[in-house]
């Protein structure tokens, strides 16, 4: 088994995609009229498949995120992720964030719909995503 993607209930689609378009993501295809609402499958360049899918139904405006703690996404490189972001009117907080010579390096962003999510750039020499390495004490 694996985790396929996720799916975030969005209130307004054109302002949705406008913001995960300046995280990277691609529209790789739609769903049409769903018991959900409208499908919207997108994905970033490096990911082997779509990863959100974005779902809308003009009947069920976003009304509250907290069920949802956070996404968070891979960057190679945050400072000038961040950059873009701020160039298409998103801030990011912080929006100079360091870190030791073994520690990621974060930034929060917010969607619109306040979907908060996590920007990482892994430290030199760690491995994509998280593994049970990441938790061993030595």
């Amino acid at each position: 088994m694996r985790t396929l993607l996720v799916g975030l209930r969005v209130t307004d689609i054109d302002r949705s995609l406008a913001f995960y378009q300046a995280l990277g993501y691609t529209v790789v295809g739609t769903v049409p009229d769903t018991p959900f609402g409208s499908l919207t499958m997108i994905q970033l360049p490096d990911d082997p498949f779509v990863t959100i899918e974005l779902v809308h139904d003009p009947d069920r405006p976003v009304t509250e995120t907290g069920g949802l703690n956070h996404l968070a996404i891979q960057t190679g490189d945050l400072l000038a992720t961040i950059a873009t972001l701020a160039s298409h009117g998103i801030q990011a907080d912080p929006e100079r964030p360091t870190a030791g010579p073994d520690d990621p390096l974060v930034t929060m962003v917010r969607d619109p719909d306040g979907y908060l999510i996590e920007l990482v750039q892994w430290p030199e020499g760690h491995g994509d995503g998280l593994t049970a390495d990441d938790f061993k004490v030595d």
